[in-house]
């Protein structure tokens, strides 16, 4: 399986802190590693408020697509951490400004923490 395996890696999206890729696609599926709301030329989180941070996470997202000639259009599954369910309605808001209808399936938890203080992170699969 390994030969099919291929990394996936933008220079605009930042750099996990762990042993992992950013991005693997296999065949014609492109599995996005969870993105955190860093901006790439800071490397630091990008605002303090719920949409700052959602809108900063789902460009990351999109730094690792546009590296496999996709879009968010191709995307069909994501799964969103977020620190507090209580910002759902704001998250959704940007989420919209994003996707379009249909909308890709998603699944959604409240975690205790996320890494360098967080509010949000969001992982994507992405089907050419």
């Amino acid at each position: 399986m390994s030969q099919n395996k291929n990394a996936v890696y933008s220079e605009k999206a930042p750099t996990g802190l762990g042993p992992f890729s950013q991005g693997i696609k296999i065949k014609d599926t492109l599995y996005v590693s969870g993105q955190l709301p860093i901006d790439c030329e800071t490397g630091t989180i990008k605002g303090s408020h719920i949409r700052e941070q959602t809108h900063q996470a789902i460009q990351n997202i999109q730094y690792i697509l546009a590296e496999n000639n996709m879009t968010l259009d191709h995307v069909v599954k994501t799964t969103v951490l977020l620190q507090d369910f209580k910002d759902a309605a704001e998250i959704n808001a940007v989420y919209e400004t994003y996707f379009q209808d249909p909308y890709p399936a998603r699944l959604a938890y409240q975690v205790a923490a996320l890494s360098n203080g967080a509010l949000v992170e969001i992982e994507a699969v992405a089907v050419e």
